[in-house]
């Protein structure tokens, strides 16, 4: 009688557990940009040509330090490098030639087919912020972000229908080891989302942990055959290329999976004052640090990364969406273009320490200069604050909002006989209205982009509802996001094996916090 009862209440409760997830909301991802607008060309043919020249030069003349790292100076030294120290410098093309076997495109597998996103061509992969110490949101202020923050932003960019990546360090959880942290990240991007990930990147057996784990994940043959990461590889501009991040990145060449390669440039601190000279030296850097991912392994995926911001000469701050950033984005989108690279840069940059006026006007600058700069993947979409700082949680659903406008721009117009709509011209005629027409009837519901986030209410309505600025409407959306979330399936025993190896690697060493 009682194992009947047993059994009665698991057919119960499963069915409860089915009845309640037919009644969820349905999570909607929108697939990956594919633009159908023209991309804005900044430099002339011959403005294009005199920067790659200098780059060469810079190669040949000057060069590049491999720091710390005597595997990378015996490889280049292989391939017909002149190698003095640390120092590499590079015949007129070399580095050029070995780029050319870097692929165009490439598609990153996510657990769930649906979302897997093709980087490259004519596409833009939008992917949340990355790095921020800091947390913030309406209620607990500015604070040290924990894990339970990241697993919280994991859930949000799950739920964002115009996020198309999971991202790699939303937030640098500080309760946890430094170490350790990138277990319990990787754990929570690959049990809490299914859309595409990032690796980690501190240490070089970190990226072996996330290589291995997507082993788990994916299963290891797969992984061998198929990009399933993308990763972060900064470069210490200028021209320095150390052993942590070129460890990082010879572990994932090796092991077909995509690396980022980015000089990190404050104009006038890291790079030159003015664009062109800032331009050849991201070039130089790019083509050195792809050139090598080739050397590890020739084929090995790679992006074209230009992260760019340019300094307060009064405080020595870092600035965000000036004219200056935006010309060398879309300088760089073309030098990317002409080496056959997919393109990352732009993002939702600003400098304020709120979500206020200065960070909306300086992250819709950003964002539409990536959009038409021609970016394939835009790291740092939504949710960056204060120069880098903090990923905010108001930002986040503010910024992932507004990705859905450049969802529609880059489709671009259409122009057809519906579109031209001369029988609802026909039909109003002169002084009329087009509210009740049949074309108005017929494409109401999808002819205007809609934001699910701000206020559009007459005066009165919006008052007595409490007369509740953007960044308190961006409060509420979170709480009705995360309240909403729903675990997407999977496999229970690789969801064990996965808990099982973050279990195992945490207790073979002690807690770091260096």
């Amino acid at each position: 009688m009682t194992e009947m009862m047993a059994r009665k209440r698991g057919r119960s409760g499963g069915g409860a557990a089915r009845r309640a997830e037919r009644s969820a909301p349905a999570v909607e991802t929108a697939k990956y940009i594919e633009r159908n607008i023209p991309l804005y060309d900044i430099l002339d043919a011959e403005a294009l040509e005199a920067i790659e020249a200098h780059a060469d030069i810079v190669l040949e003349e000057i060069g590049v330090n491999f720091v710390n790292n005597p595997g990378a100076l015996a490889l280049w030294k292989a391939a017909g490098a002149d190698v003095e120290g640390e120092r590499v410098r590079m015949p007129r093309g070399l580095a050029r030639a070995l780029c050319a076997t870097a692929p165009a495109t490439f598609t990153q597998h996510a657990r769930n087919p649906a979302r897997n996103v093709e980087i490259g061509g004519r596409n833009l992969v939008l992917a949340p912020v990355y790095g921020p110490p800091f947390v913030q949101d309406i209620e607990g202020g500015r604070r040290y972000a924990t894990i339970a923050d990241f697993r919280n932003f994991v859930k949000l960019g799950q739920m964002s229908k115009w996020v198309h990546h999971s991202g790699g360090t939303v937030c640098e959880p500080t309760d946890v080891a430094v170490n350790k942290r990138h277990l319990d990240m990787l754990h929570a991007h690959m049990t809490l989302s299914d859309k595409p990930f990032m690796g980690s990147v501190t240490e070089p057996g970190r990226a072996q942990d996330s290589v291995d784990m997507c082993g788990i994940l994916f299963g290891e043959e797969f992984v061998q055959n198929n990009t399933v990461m993308t990763s972060l590889i900064n470069i210490n501009s200028p021209l320095t290329f150390d052993d942590t991040m070129m460890g990082a990145l010879e572990v994932y060449a090796r092991n077909n999976q995509a690396c980022i390669v980015s000089p990190f440039i404050v104009g006038g601190a890291m790079a030159p004052v003015s664009v062109a000279g800032t331009l050849v030296q991201v070039l130089a850097e790019v083509m050195a640090g792809v050139a090598y991912s080739q050397l590890v392994r020739k084929g090995a995926p790679v992006i074209f990364g230009a992260f760019v911001t340019s300094i307060d000469m009064n405080s020595g701050a870092p600035t965000f969406g000036t004219p200056e950033a935006a010309q060398i984005t879309y300088g760089a989108g073309q030098l990317a273009r002409r080496m056959g690279l997919p393109y990352r840069s732009a993002g939702s940059f600003c400098g304020s320490k709120l979500p206020d006026a200065q960070a909306a006007y300086e992250t819709a600058n950003t964002l539409n200069v990536g959009l038409l700069s021609g970016v394939n993947f835009m790291l740092h979409a939504c949710g960056w604050l204060e120069g880098g700082l903090v990923s905010s949680y108001e930002k986040y659903v503010m910024d992932a909002d507004q990705l859905g406008a450049l969802h529609k721009m880059a489709r671009g117009i259409a122009v057809d006989a519906d579109s031209l709509a001369l029988d609802a011209i026909r039909e109003v005629g002169p002084g009329g209205h087009y509210l009740g027409c049949a074309h108005t009837q017929a494409n109401f519901k999808t002819a205007f982009w809609r934001s699910d986030l701000f206020d559009y209410k007459p005066f009165e309505t919006w008052s007595e509802e409490g007369a509740r600025d953007t960044m308190a409407l961006a409060s509420v959306r979170v709480k009705k996001l995360l309240a909403e979330y729903r675990k997407p399936e999977l496999d229970p025993a690789v969801d064990e094996a996965l808990t099982a190896y973050v279990a195992q690697k945490k207790a073979s060493v002690p807690d770091s916090f260096l």
